[in-house]
Protein backbone atom coordinates (compact mmCIF):
# COMPACT_ATOMS: atom_id res chain seq x y z
CA UNK A 1 0.00 0.00 0.00
CA UNK A 2 2.51 2.20 1.01
CA UNK A 3 4.52 2.10 -2.27
CA UNK A 4 1.53 2.61 -4.33
CA UNK A 5 1.05 5.99 -2.30
CA UNK A 6 4.94 7.06 -3.46
CA UNK A 7 4.11 6.17 -6.92
CA UNK A 8 0.46 7.87 -7.11
CA UNK A 9 2.74 10.73 -5.14
CA UNK A 10 5.38 11.03 -7.65
CA UNK A 11 2.70 10.69 -10.74
CA UNK A 12 1.43 13.90 -8.90
CA UNK A 13 4.58 15.69 -8.39
CA UNK A 14 5.34 14.77 -11.79
CA UNK A 15 2.15 16.04 -13.64
CA UNK A 16 2.20 19.35 -11.14
CA UNK A 17 6.06 20.06 -12.11
CA UNK A 18 5.05 19.83 -15.68
CA UNK A 19 1.91 21.70 -15.46
CA UNK A 20 3.30 24.44 -13.06
CA UNK A 21 6.17 26.51 -13.61
CA UNK A 22 5.44 29.73 -12.46
CA UNK A 23 4.86 30.90 -8.51
CA UNK A 24 1.06 31.53 -8.58
CA UNK A 25 -0.17 28.30 -7.32
CA UNK A 26 -3.39 27.28 -6.09
CA UNK A 27 -4.70 27.22 -9.62
CA UNK A 28 -7.61 24.52 -9.87
CA UNK A 29 -7.27 24.45 -13.98
CA UNK A 30 -5.76 21.26 -15.43
CA UNK A 31 -2.18 21.85 -17.02
CA UNK A 32 -1.78 21.98 -20.58
CA UNK A 33 0.40 19.10 -21.25
CA UNK A 34 -0.34 15.96 -23.34
CA UNK A 35 -2.40 13.81 -22.30
CA UNK A 36 -0.91 11.11 -19.81
CA UNK A 37 -1.93 9.11 -16.88
CA UNK A 38 -0.30 11.52 -14.44
CA UNK A 39 -1.87 14.42 -15.39
CA UNK A 40 -5.56 12.70 -15.65
CA UNK A 41 -4.72 11.22 -12.27
CA UNK A 42 -3.19 14.81 -10.71
CA UNK A 43 -6.84 16.50 -12.42
CA UNK A 44 -8.79 13.52 -10.86
CA UNK A 45 -6.99 13.95 -7.56
CA UNK A 46 -7.06 18.03 -7.25
CA UNK A 47 -10.39 18.95 -8.34
CA UNK A 48 -11.84 17.12 -5.71
CA UNK A 49 -10.21 18.22 -2.86
CA UNK A 50 -10.51 21.57 -4.23
CA UNK A 51 -14.33 21.77 -4.88
CA UNK A 52 -14.80 19.94 -1.00
CA UNK A 53 -12.41 22.97 0.48
CA UNK A 54 -15.29 25.39 -0.50
CA UNK A 55 -12.58 27.71 -2.07
CA UNK A 56 -13.78 26.93 -5.82
CA UNK A 57 -17.30 28.17 -4.91
CA UNK A 58 -16.05 31.27 -2.69
CA UNK A 59 -17.81 29.44 0.57
CA UNK A 60 -16.42 29.71 3.72
CA UNK A 61 -14.38 26.42 4.78
CA UNK A 62 -14.84 23.98 7.82
CA UNK A 63 -11.87 22.89 10.08
CA UNK A 64 -13.66 19.62 11.71
CA UNK A 65 -12.23 16.17 13.61
CA UNK A 66 -12.53 12.88 12.83
CA UNK A 67 -11.11 9.58 13.40
CA UNK A 68 -8.55 8.28 11.60
CA UNK A 69 -7.41 4.57 12.70
CA UNK A 70 -3.88 4.62 14.76
CA UNK A 71 -3.40 8.29 13.68
CA UNK A 72 -6.35 8.93 15.99
CA UNK A 73 -8.70 12.47 15.79
CA UNK A 74 -6.91 14.45 13.58
CA UNK A 75 -8.06 17.42 11.50
CA UNK A 76 -10.16 17.44 8.28
CA UNK A 77 -11.91 19.82 6.02
CA UNK A 78 -16.20 19.85 6.20
CA UNK A 79 -16.42 16.57 3.70
CA UNK A 80 -14.20 14.70 5.85
CA UNK A 81 -11.12 15.42 3.40
CA UNK A 82 -7.64 15.19 5.90
CA UNK A 83 -5.87 18.22 6.13
CA UNK A 84 -1.78 18.77 6.55
CA UNK A 85 0.40 20.92 7.60
CA UNK A 86 3.96 21.45 6.12
CA UNK A 87 6.80 21.62 8.04
CA UNK A 88 8.44 24.62 5.86
CA UNK A 89 5.65 26.86 7.11
CA UNK A 90 7.66 28.54 9.90
CA UNK A 91 4.66 31.07 10.25
CA UNK A 92 1.19 31.57 9.68
CA UNK A 93 2.50 32.37 5.67
CA UNK A 94 2.43 29.69 3.53
CA UNK A 95 5.49 28.58 1.73
CA UNK A 96 4.30 26.30 -0.57
CA UNK A 97 3.42 27.43 -4.04
CA UNK A 98 3.22 26.29 -7.71
CA UNK A 99 4.25 22.75 -8.46
CA UNK A 100 3.54 22.41 -4.38
CA UNK A 101 0.19 23.58 -4.55
CA UNK A 102 -1.13 21.68 -7.20
CA UNK A 103 0.04 18.45 -4.81
CA UNK A 104 -0.86 20.10 -1.27
CA UNK A 105 -4.31 22.40 -2.49
CA UNK A 106 -4.55 24.84 0.39
CA UNK A 107 -7.45 25.20 2.00
CA UNK A 108 -8.62 28.11 0.91
CA UNK A 109 -11.82 30.04 2.67
CA UNK A 110 -14.08 33.44 1.61
CA UNK A 111 -14.59 34.68 5.29
CA UNK A 112 -13.90 33.22 8.90
CA UNK A 113 -13.86 29.51 8.74
CA UNK A 114 -16.28 27.37 10.32
CA UNK A 115 -15.40 24.45 13.37
CA UNK A 116 -16.73 21.20 14.16
CA UNK A 117 -16.02 17.71 16.07
CA UNK A 118 -13.89 18.49 18.53
CA UNK A 119 -12.00 21.64 16.47
CA UNK A 120 -10.82 24.57 18.26
CA UNK A 121 -12.51 27.87 16.78
CA UNK A 122 -9.92 29.59 18.70
CA UNK A 123 -7.27 27.84 16.84
CA UNK A 124 -8.80 28.44 13.30
CA UNK A 125 -7.29 31.62 11.57
CA UNK A 126 -6.56 32.91 7.90
CA UNK A 127 -3.67 34.58 6.08
CA UNK A 128 -3.22 35.33 2.74
CA UNK A 129 -1.28 33.55 0.13
CA UNK A 130 1.27 34.94 -2.26
CA UNK A 131 -1.65 35.11 -4.84
CA UNK A 132 -3.75 36.66 -2.67
CA UNK A 133 -6.28 34.20 -1.96
CA UNK A 134 -7.01 33.60 2.22
CA UNK A 135 -5.79 30.42 3.43
CA UNK A 136 -6.53 28.70 6.56
CA UNK A 137 -4.79 28.20 9.43
CA UNK A 138 -4.60 26.09 12.45
CA UNK A 139 -2.89 26.39 15.76
CA UNK A 140 -0.33 28.91 13.53
CA UNK A 141 -0.32 26.26 10.77
CA UNK A 142 -1.54 26.70 7.02
CA UNK A 143 -3.31 23.96 6.56
CA UNK A 144 -3.21 22.07 3.22
CA UNK A 145 -5.28 18.53 1.48
CA UNK A 146 -2.87 16.02 -0.31
CA UNK A 147 -3.92 15.66 -3.74
CA UNK A 148 -3.06 11.63 -3.46
CA UNK A 149 -6.03 11.33 -0.98
CA UNK A 150 -8.98 10.31 -3.26
CA UNK A 151 -11.48 9.54 -0.62
CA UNK A 152 -12.31 11.43 2.62
CA UNK A 153 -11.14 9.52 5.37
CA UNK A 154 -7.47 8.77 3.66
CA UNK A 155 -4.37 9.82 5.13
CA UNK A 156 -1.94 9.13 2.08
CA UNK A 157 0.25 12.01 2.77
CA UNK A 158 1.06 11.31 6.29
CA UNK A 159 4.81 11.80 6.74
CA UNK A 160 5.82 11.95 3.31
CA UNK A 161 8.71 14.31 2.24
CA UNK A 162 7.72 16.03 -0.16
CA UNK A 163 8.80 19.75 -2.04
CA UNK A 164 12.24 20.50 0.81
CA UNK A 165 9.70 19.79 4.21
CA UNK A 166 7.71 16.27 5.61
CA UNK A 167 3.95 16.43 5.97
CA UNK A 168 1.76 15.44 8.84
CA UNK A 169 -1.57 15.26 9.90
CA UNK A 170 -2.71 17.57 12.83
CA UNK A 171 -4.54 16.54 16.06
CA UNK A 172 -7.32 18.71 17.40
CA UNK A 173 -4.84 20.97 19.37
CA UNK A 174 -3.10 21.80 16.14
CA UNK A 175 -0.01 19.49 16.77
CA UNK A 176 1.77 17.01 13.68
CA UNK A 177 0.66 13.84 14.73
CA UNK A 178 4.07 11.76 14.33
CA UNK A 179 3.47 8.24 14.94
CA UNK A 180 6.94 6.52 13.49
Amino acid sequence: MRLAVVWTAALVSVAAASGCSDDGGGSSSSPSTPSSTATSSASQNTNPYASASGASSGAQAMVKTASAGELGTILVDGKGRTLYLFEADKSTTSTCKGACATAWPPLLTSGKPSTGGSAKSKLVGTSKRPDGKTQVTYHGHPVYGYAGDSKPGDTNGQELDQFGAEWYVLDAAGNKVDKS
